[in-house]
């Protein structure tokens, strides 16, 4: 098979060069829509599942899993509907069943889910890292999400460092240690088009597909 994993700093546009690189390859894409898959699998709200991902749980939260696992009766006084919350393994492992299933279907771009630590001794895989100057990802936040620039700034710092930390605590990597990756590339100075013809390029020789590299 041949994967693309896409990890990316919040705000550099990864799930942008994602989509473009995978329309180019003609390739399925694995991005938001696996919250959905996740969620239906374990019969919980896709928020349940999309506040779990890519980010630490909380003391109080941590607590509650450590409880949950040692006592039925506490797991079924948490949630309102009696269910208890998806714990971070169980996240992980329906995901990790998903991701295969998209991968036995055909060649796949995924995007974070801590696909590059998940698929680490795959040899079929490339794996790529998105970023780009803070100011830059500040900036593309401010007008995606329509913030402050202290908004901005406080939703960037917070969200890459719960990505970090979650890499970390599941796989014991550190995210943006570009040993871990194939490719980095700085959306802040190629842009999104220009990311996204460079991974293409990447991918054609990495997986011997002929063709043209950029996105018509």
């Amino acid at each position: 098979m041949a994967i693309v994993t896409i990890s990316r700093l919040y705000g550099s546009g990864g799930s942008e060069v994602a989509a473009r690189v995978a329309q180019s390859l003609g390739w399925s894409l694995m991005d938001n829509a696996v919250v959905d898959a996740v969620a239906a699998r374990l019969g919980v709200n896709r928020d349940e599942v999309a506040a779990r991902e890519e980010r630490m749980p909380s003391l109080v939260e941590r607590l509650v899993e450590t409880m949950a696992l040692g006592s039925q009766d506490w797991a079924g006084a948490i949630g309102g509907d009696g269910k208890r919350a998806p714990t971070d393994a169980q996240v992980i492992e329906v995901t990790r069943h998903i991701v295969d299933e998209a991968i036995a279907r055909g060649p796949l771009v995924i995007v974070g889910r801590g696909a590059q630590a998940m698929l680490a001794a795959r040899s079929d895989a490339l794996h790529v890292f998105c970023f780009a100057p803070r100011a830059e990802l500040i900036s593309r936040s401010m007008t995606r999400d329509r913030l402050t620039e202290n908004e901005a700034a406080r939703l960037v710092d917070e969200t890459n460092d719960h990505r970090e930390q979650w890499v970390r605590r599941h796989w014991n990597r550190a995210w943006r240690d570009p040993s871990n990756y194939d490719l980095s590339v700085n959306t802040g100075s190629l842009g999104i088009a220009g990311a996204s013809d460079i991974i293409v390029a990447a991918a054609r020789m990495k997986f011997g597909i002929p063709g043209r590299t950029a996105v018509s």
